[in-house]
Order: C-alpha cells, then sequence, then structure tokens
C-alpha cells in the first residue's frame, strides 16, 4: 500500500501512542540488555489540577528524549511519573465546586466529608494533566503512576515526620511566615507573588519621651552642614502605618551621627489613645539605611521579615495585630491592660518571651475588628489630625503632610490574589541546618553535577544561608500532621484541661497505644483513650469525663475502681480524649520524598534496588531553575538523610520559555503561548523539536511561530524523503552490511551518518539537545535531503543494476538510521514511517540504538571528493544568491587551475554539477576574464564571468542602500548600549536582545559588504 502524502499528526499521534503504551513499550525495564545498568528519571510532579503549559511541555521533552535514548540503548530504564496533591490549588477548586454547585461550603461539611469530596473531584478531574503529557508523547511507565496523597506514598511521609521528628529535627515553634488571609494559612516563598504597585510612604513624627529635645543636623558629602534644627522627635518613614501599632522599637544605623544622641532614649508611637501611649527604645542596628528616608526605621517584628530579624538580635518584642482573616484583631484583654503591660516590657520592668507577646492584642480599642487597610486609613487619618505627620511645603508653598507617592513591591498570593501579610505564628519547622551540610557537600566533591554550572551557585546560596523550613500548613487537604495532643498529667497524677502533652505516631491506632501507655504509666489507671476532633471537643470530653468520675465516687471509697455509674455511657469514668494537629504538611516536603517514596519505601522493593540504591544506576533530574531550592535542595537533604545517598548523580536546569521578543509568559501581559494550540496546529513532533532546538544551557529560548512552522517543514522533508525511496523501491535489506558498498556517493553518506551519529550521542551526553537537534536537521534536511537525494537520482536512473540495488539498499539504511536518530525527538512521525516503509518485527520506540562509529565507516577518499563536490555547488550557489542572478538562468564557469585529486572528483560528477549548480558550460583559462567572480575549492580555482549577466551598477546601488540601512539601525543600538540610564533600566532580556542584534548585524554586514566587493570588481 503506498505511502500518505502527508503525515497527519491530528489523526496519528492517538493511535501510535496508544500501540506504545499497550504494548507495554514504557515499562520500566523494557527493551533493556545485559550489562548495561539502569537509568531512571522522576519526573517533576504537577499539580493534580494542573493543565499543560509552556514549561511542563518543554521540560517533560527533554526528559523524554533522555529516557527513549537510553531505552534504545538498552538500559533498564524508569521514566516515574506521578502529581503533586497540591494543598491550596486542590482545596480552592474544590471549594469553588461546592459554591457553583450550591453544595454545603467545606466549613459547613466538616473536615471529614469534604476531604472525601476532594477524592470525588481527584477521580473524575485528576487526569487532565496526565492524558496532555501522554499527548505530548512522555514515555512514562504509567502503570505507575503515583499520587503524593496515595496510601503508600502518604504512609512514607509519615515515617519520614516520625522519624525526623523523633530525632529532633522537627519541631514547633513560633516564627514569621508568609500569611495568605485568604487561605488563612502559611504559605511558600514561592507561592508569593512580588508585583510593583502604585504605594505611599507616609512620613511622621515619633515624639521624644517626656519632650526631650537635641539637635539634627544634616550634611553633605564634603561634611558641610546643610541642615541643622532643634527637633523634639524622630521622624521615620513606612509604607505601612497600620502597623505601628506593633512597633517594638525605632533602629537607627549603628555609625549615624544624626541620631547618636538618641540612643537608648525612649521615643512615642503616635497613634491611640493619648492616655495609654505606649514609649519605645531607640536602638541601633547594621539593618537601617542612612540614605534612605530618614534613616530611622520603625521595628515591628510580627509583621515585617527584616523587622524580625532585628528584634530577633536586639531582643525586641513583637506583637502579633492582625488575625487570620487580615482584620485587626479583636480577641483578648482591653488596650490599656495589654499597653501597660508593653510599657512594662519597655521599661526593663517586665520579663518576656515570643509566646507571651505575640499574645497580646495591642490594637487600640477603637480599631479592633477593621480591615487593615482600613485601619491604615484611620491611623493615617488620626496622626495628621493629631499634627503628628511631618509637614513639607508643597508647589504654593503650603504646608502638607509629607506623603511620597512610588511604586512599592507588594507581596501576593499566587492564587488568592490578596496582600500577603507577614504573621508571627506557630509552625511545624526542619531544623535544617541539622541535615543541610551533606547536601553542600555532595556538589562540592562532585556526586552531583549541577548542569549549567552557574546554577550551582543559586544552590549553594540557599543552602549556605538556610532557615529552618516551615512545613505546615493550615488547610485540610494535604498529609495531616502526626502529632497528637493529650491532656498534660498535674504532680499528683491528676488530668489538666491544659493540653499539654504532646506525642507523635504515624497512625491513630499507635497514638491510642501510645497514649494508653504513657497514662498508665502517669496515673496507675487504665484508660480508654478516644480520638475527638479538636482541642474544644477534647476539652469537653475531659470535662464530662471529670463530672463522671465524681458521681462514680460519690459513694465509694478510693480503693474502688468502677468504670460506669449506671447504665449510661454518659458516666464513663475513664473516657480519655486525645486530638490530632489539624494541620497539613506543605507540600514541597512530600515532594522532597518523591525520588524514593515512589519506589515503595520504606518497603525494600526491587524498584528502590534497582533505581536508588544500586550502584550501577544512573538518576538524572531535569528541571526549572525557580525550585532548585524549594525541591532540589529538599530533595538532595531528605534523600541524604533518609537513604544516606544522593537521590540523583545530575541534575540539569533547563532555561526559561520567553516569547519571542523574550519577554517573561504571563496571563496578565496577554502573551501565553499554549503548547497544546501548537499541537493542534502544527503537531506534537514539530513543537517537540522547536523546544529542543532552542534549548542552549543557560540561555532562555524566544519561541515564536515561524519556527515551530519550519521545523513542521522539516518533518514533511523527512517524510517526502522516505515517499522518494518508496517511488525508487528502496527497501530496507536484511543484513546490509554498510561497510559493503562500492559507489562513492555511498560511502559518503554512510560516513556522514556515522559522523552525525556520534555528534547526536556526544550532545546527549553532555546534556546539549540544541546541538544534538542542530545536528540532525542539518544532515537529514541537508546531507540526505538535499544533497543525496538529488545525487543519487542518476544512480536510480542508471542502467547498471548492481549500482542501483546498492544505492536502494544504501537509501533504505540511510532513512532507518535518521528515523532512529530522530526517534527521541520527534517520537511520533519517525515511529509512523518506521512501519509505513516496510512490515517490521519491532516498532522503532524499542529499536536498537546504533553503535557503529567514523572510525568504522567514514571513507576518507569519498568523504573529500563529495565534500569537494558540494562545497563547489553550494559556492556557485552563494555567489548567485548574493548578485541576485535570475535562479532559471544558466552560466559558464571557467576552470582556472585543478590538481589531480580535484580533476578527478570534478570528473566523476561534472553532470550533476551542472544540473544542480545551474552552469551552462565548463572551460578552461589561464586567468580570469574581467568582469569575473573568483571561486577558491580545495587544490584549485574557477571563475563565474558575470558582467554580462547581471546589472553590475544596479547590483550596487541596491547593495550599497542595504549596507547604509543596516548601518544605520546598528548605530542607532550601539549608541544605546552604549547609554549607562539605558542598560541601568531596561530589562535585562531587552538589553540581551540588542547586543544580539548587533552581533548578528555584524555578520550581516560582513556578508553584504563582501558581495559588494565582488560587485564592484566586476565593474
Amino acid at each position: 500500500m503506498a505511502m500518505e502524502k502527508n503525515f497527519d499528526a491530528a489523526a496519528s499521534e492517538a493511535a501510535l501512542f496508544d500501540k506504545w503504551e499497550t504494548s507495554g513499550a514504557f515499562k520500566a525495564g523494557a527493551n533493556a540488555k545485559d550489562g548495561m545498568g539502569s537509568f531512571c528519571i522522576m519526573i517533576p510532579p504537577p499539580n493534580v489540577t494542573g493543565s499543560l503549559h509552556m514549561g511542563h511541555a518543554f521540560n517533560n521533552t527533554l526528559q523524554d528524549i533522555l529516557v527513549r535514548w537510553h531505552r534504545m540503548r538498552g538500559f533498564d530504564t524508569l521514566w516515574q511519573p506521578g502529581q503533586d496533591h497540591a494543598g491550596i490549588a486542590t482545596q480552592m477548586v474544590v471549594e469553588r465546586k461546592l459554591a457553583e454547585t450550591q453544595q454545603p461550603s467545606r466549613a459547613e461539611m466538616g473536615r471529614e466529608a469534604f476531604l472525601e469530596k476532594v477524592w470525588e473531584w481527584k477521580e473524575e478531574s485528576g487526569n487532565t494533566i496526565i492524558n496532555q503529557l501522554k499527548r505530548l508523547g512522555a514515555s512514562c511507565d504509567w502503570d505507575r503512576n503515583r499520587f503524593t496523597m496515595d496510601e503508600g506514598f502518604h504512609d512514607a511521609v509519615l515515617k519520614v515526620f516520625v522519624d525526623l521528628y523523633n530525632k529532633g529535627m522537627i519541631y514547633k515553634g513560633k516564627r514569621l511566615v508568609n500569611w495568605d488571609p485568604h487561605f488563612e494559612t502559611a504559605i511558600s516563598d514561592l507561592e508569593v507573588e512580588n508585583i510593583e504597585v502604585d504605594g505611599h510612604m507616609w512620613h511622621f513624627k515619633y515624639p521624644l519621651a517626656g519632650g526631650e529635645t537635641y539637635e539634627y543636623v544634616e550634611k553633605d558629602e564634603d561634611g558641610n552642614v546643610t541642615l541643622c534644627e532643634t527637633r523634639d522627635y524622630i521622624s521615620i518613614a513606612t509604607t505601612r502605618p497600620e502597623t505601628m501599632l506593633g512597633d517594638g522599637a525605632v533602629a537607627v544605623f549603628t555609625d549615624d551621627a544624626r541620631y547618636a544622641p538618641l540612643v537608648g532614649k525612649l521615643c512615642e508611637i503616635p497613634v491611640g489613645p493619648k492616655e495609654h501611649r505606649r514609649l519605645i527604645p531607640i536602638i541601633t542596628d547594621e539593618y537601617p539605611d542612612p540614605d534612605f528616608g530618614s534613616g530611622a526605621v520603625k521595628i515591628t517584628g510580627a509583621h515585617d521579615f527584616n523587622d524580625y530579624q532585628v528584634a530577633k538580635r536586639g531582643n525586641i518584642p513583637m506583637y502579633n495585630l492582625m488575625d487570620t482573616k487580615g482584620a485587626m484583631r479583636a480577641d483578648g484583654k482591653p488596650y490599656a491592660e495589654e499597653a501597660a503591660v508593653a510599657q512594662a516590657i519597655a521599661n526593663g520592668e517586665q520579663e518576656f518571651d515570643e509566646a507571651m507577646t505575640s499574645a497580646m492584642n495591642l490594637v487600640p480599642d477603637e480599631y479592633r475588628g477593621l480591615d487593615r487597610f482600613e485601619a491604615r486609613k484611620r491611623v493615617v487619618a488620626d496622626i495628621t489630625a493629631e499634627g503628628l505627620a511631618v509637614m513639607i511645603k508643597d508647589e504654593d508653598g503650603v504646608l502638607t503632610p509629607y506623603v511620597e507617592n512610588k511604586k512599592v513591591m507588594q507581596p501576593f498570593g499566587d492564587r488568592s490574589k490578596v496582600v500577603i501579610e507577614p504573621m508571627l505564628t506557630d509552625q511545624w519547622f526542619v531544623d535544617t541546618k541539622q541535615i543541610v551540610q551533606p547536601a553542600i557537600d555532595a556538589v562540592k566533591d562532585g556526586t552531583v553535577k549541577i548542569l549549567p554550572e552557574g546554577d550551582k551557585k543559586v544552590y549553594f546560596h540557599w543552602l549556605e544561608n538556610i532557615e529552618p523550613w516551615c512545613i505546615s500548613r493550615q488547610l485540610w487537604w494535604g498529609h495531616q500532621v502526626p502529632v497528637w495532643y493529650g491532656p498534660a498529667c498535674d504532680v499528683d497524677a491528676t488530668l489538666s484541661d491544659n493540653f499539654g502533652w504532646r506525642f507523635c505516631a504515624a497512625s491513630e491506632t499507635n497514638a491510642i497505644e501510645e497514649a494508653e501507655v504513657e497514662y498508665r504509666t502517669k496515673t496507675g489507671e487504665e484508660w480508654n483513650v478516644k480520638v475527638v476532633a479538636d482541642v474544644a471537643e477534647a476539652r469537653d470530653l475531659l470535662e464530662q469525663m471529670k463530672e463522671n468520675r465524681k458521681l462514680a465516687f460519690r459513694d465509694r471509697s478510693k480503693d474502688e475502681d468502677p468504670t460506669y455509674y449506671g447504665d449510661d455511657d454518659m458516666l464513663e469514668t475513664n473516657l480519655l480524649p486525645i486530638y490530632r494537629d489539624p494541620d497539613v504538611l506543605d507540600t514541597w516536603f512530600s515532594s522532597g520524598l518523591w525520588p524514593f517514596g515512589t519506589l515503595g519505601w520504606p518497603e525494600q522493593t526491587d524498584e528502590l534496588k534497582r533505581y536508588y540504591t544500586s550502584p550501577d544506576v544512573e538518576r538524572v533530574l531535569i528541571t526549572g531553575f525557580d525550585i532548585i531550592f524549594f525541591w532540589v535542595a529538599r530533595m538532595m537533604m531528605m534523600g541524604i538523610e533518609t537513604m544516606d545517598k544522593v537521590p540523583f548523580e545530575t541534575v540539569y536546569v533547563h532555561p526559561l520559555v520567553r516569547d519571542e521578543k523574550g519577554k517573561k509568559m504571563s496571563k496578565s501581559t496577554g502573551n501565553v503561548i499554549d503548547p497544546l494550540d501548537l499541537m493542534d496546529k502544527y503537531g506534537t513532533d514539530a513543537v517537540r523539536f522547536t523546544l529542543t532546538a532552542m534549548a542552549a544551557m543557560g540561555r532562555d529560548l524566544k519561541l515564536s511561530e515561524d519556527r515551530i512552522v519550519g521545523y513542521r517543514n522539516f518533518g514533511t522533508k523527512l517524510w517526502n524523503a522516505a515517499r522518494f525511496a518508496e517511488f525508487n523501491e528502496a527497501y530496507p535489506v536484511t543484513g546490509f552490511d554498510p561497510k559493503s558498498v562500492d559507489q562513492t556517493l555511498n560511502k559518503w553518506i554512510i560516513g556522514e551518518t556515522s559522523l552525525v551519529r556520534e555528534a547526536v550521542d556526544s550532545a546527549l551526553n553532555q546534556y546539549r539537545f540544541n546541538d544534538a537537534a542542530n545536528a540532525l536537521y542539518a544532515f537529514v534536511w541537508g546531507k540526505v535531503c538535499d544533497w543525496y537525494v538529488e545525487l543519487s537520482k542518476p544512480l536510480f536512473q542508471g542502467d547498471d543494476a548492481a549500482v542501483k540495488a546498492e544505492t536502494q539498499a544504501t537509501l533504505a539504511w540511510v532513512l532507518d538510521q535518521c528515523l532512529i536518530l530522530m526517534h527521541p525527538i520527534m517520537p511520533y512521525i519517525t515511529e509512523q514511517l518506521w512501519g509505513d516503509i516496510t512490515a517490521r518485527d519491532n516498532m522503532l520506540v524499542h529499536q536498537d540504538w546504533p553503535a557503529y562509529t567514523a572510525a568504522d565507516l567514514v571513507d576518507a577518499d569519498a568523504a573529500r571528493e563529495m565534500n569537494w563536490v558540494v562545497g563547489l555547488i553550494e559556492q556557485i550557489r552563494s555567489v548567485r544568491s548574493e548578485m541576485h542572478v535570475n535562479a532559471g538562468a544558466k552560466i559558464p564557469m571557467i576552470q582556472l587551475e585543478l590538481d589531480a585529486l580535484g580533476k578527478a572528483a570534478l570528473a566523476g560528477n561534472l553532470t550533476m554539477v551542472k544540473r544542480l549548480a545551474r552552469i551552462e558550460d565548463l572551460s578552461e583559462a589561464t586567468e580570469a576574464p574581467k568582469g569575473s567572480v573568483t571561486l577558491a575549492v580545495e587544490g584549485g580555482t574557477f571563475c563565474l564571468p558575470l558582467a554580462d549577466v547581471i546589472d553590475v551598477e544596479a547590483e550596487k546601488a541596491r547593495l550599497t542602500k542595504t549596507i547604509e540601512k543596516l548601518e544605520k539601525e546598528l548605530n542607532g543600538i550601539k549608541g544605546k548600549l552604549a547609554n549607562e540610564k539605558f542598560i541601568a533600566n531596561a530589562p535585562e532580556a531587552v538589553v540581551a536582545e540588542n547586543r544580539a542584534r548587533v552581533d548578528v548585524g555584524g555578520e550581516e554586514l560582513k556578508t553584504i559588504q563582501a558581495a559588494y566587493d565582488r560587485v564592484a570588481a566586476l565593474g
């Protein structure tokens, strides 16, 4: 049956993938050969809520290339797929669905019922990203697909938590975190978007205690006094006036002479009831910038990350001002009482700790319960009304409050889109300093290689400055923290309503057993431990139990040990409630266990041995630069600590996919490119090849549809070459030996095939994906389709049957090699052609990768001859193009001098040279006629007399105009690049684009100038 005229990607891709998958082509170990070792890639698990974006397409294309390449080479290969449970994203999706379908809300239905709804959604809609990855051609072992909340992985997560807890590496503490007031949870830095917005900086006066004054002096760079005035205040500037209520100090730079007289003294926070207004100390620290604002900064340790560090260094109290929804707190004691305690702390009369101060509510009564932004307006208005705003003269000379309108960077939740609030809260942390050093050492000593080398700096920067890792989230969807709370035992072994006893257990059964033993030991009694929902229910049940014990013991002696009083279960006297910590673990905690949790750990499975612990396994991670710390570093720490072995030997950090102008893709700018749309339009192979060809290490991609169109055409070119082979009955010959051919042309193309095989293997071994793709493009399009196909036509059309048969076998072999070498990058069209060309026993996906070498297959004489011929034709074509010679015109060529090898090469290929270069006749001469262009070749010289073929003056004028236009453009760009303001203010991508244009334009200018010189020489 004749081949189709074109490859129909839309009709063929799904069927091809189904054939691969149903045949088990992607299973771990498929096509493995003895002695080749194992190769493993763990997919960066996409969110279960996600859809394929360009980053996914790029990342997974690169992974698939390596996996298919290793599988074809006979490695025992595993590409482990899976999805992340995506705590916030999934909870948000399900809550939205509940609202849309008018079902009870999460709060109304309760935790257990809500989690059932999440699992229902996951079963119905959680496979979207999987199907899209399959569409991309991802050859994962999909039968092994894992989910970070599936039963086995969940058990692994809890075991690691318990182990680290018992080692003292996990603890609960109070630290400043990113708090999302919409979702009411802590979030990671990666979930925060810092966006530049219009903002204000207000300047306020903090009066000095007791009306004290000082001389405020400002000087210029030369030490000359520019301002000297008596002040009874210290000026501060803030973009968040509502946080002034929680100030613990005012800080100035250590050596700032302006404020030296004030250090150690007190100033007054200029807001709140006058009779209860707080005084806070003026301190020194390295943090304040003397040249920014007034040089004095307010320190609100509970609501600013920089202030938090200052407060920690200076033992400054930190006061929480807001509730979980971002409103000013309305709980606690009256403001007057709290302010009095805070003043005692500031005076050094009251000892304090973080737990105490963070629980205090220093929000004045009139601001309590207000939204934080409404409170901001009220605070500004009240300070201004009292005359404590710094005043400056406006353009008309009128005094007005000093408020700077300026751009500020504001943190937003990437999903909630609300302003994130730094919040001092109780969270669970990993003490990363205990586990970080082996992860640093593994990269420093070369055990783990990070590519490009520059990304090691990012890795080391994070790890060498590591902070405790906040691993808890205030959500319902996720791995619930396996920590339990029970009532504390007083010294007389009675149970307290303070649920202060905390213990860690991986399951409810284990928790009950541990609690039974603990309380039996402490009290000498047997207890029926019951798990309840939360601390409120636990306290109610404990109180009820105590009442029951009073009733039960009312008429009995202490020696009796009753369990029930009457038949009422409510009178049970040994019922002891415990409850589980309501928080869940950060998704990065569970994904940090991905390399071994997916392989069955803690069970010692065969997969764990083959793909993790074996000394013969090669493990690679391909990931984006933005999660080097959040994921890569944490997998390193968790893997070494848990498994005593690094989770991978190589980390390839791929660049970012940008739009064609070099801008980062984002929904807000409207430049997002959907890979699914591109695959629908151009086919998956074209998209994959484009991404691969542009994947230069360390350099971002600028993706344009024109490139994709070009690589779709590349696929068409390959398809047409296969149809050419079919037309000439060139089918694979069993047992064909590429070293057995006699024809120079066939020897040449076989040698070129061996060279590209080595180039592709070398590039992939070094993760130079673009070099592999570009080598294949140049070979398949240039050497095979353009040259070999054209040069082989006379051999097919000749009368020598043996020559024809050899050429048929050679063309078939070369095309097969093209399909094999291109398959990892363009799997669909190559697999289709593999089956269409002839019936075979195996699919291309499991075809053995070739091992032939250039040393075996390159024939030096054939290579020299054919490269000489190709070089001559290319030179002639280049001159014709540069000088605008009519494409259909045939021109003469003169041989000036030529050695014996050149003459032999020309004699054997003259007909082809004349046909492909459009040469009318060839003559010989000792010198070039006037108006000729000379062509230097190996061993000789030719010339093309063109004076009578082109209009020399018109061509000179055209080239002159082109040169002038290009020079003007390049001079303009060079001028911009010489401007320091442009370099400082322009986006990095724009600067890089301009520099690249200068480089490319310079080469263009050289080429056009050379063409002009050639034309000028004709006249």
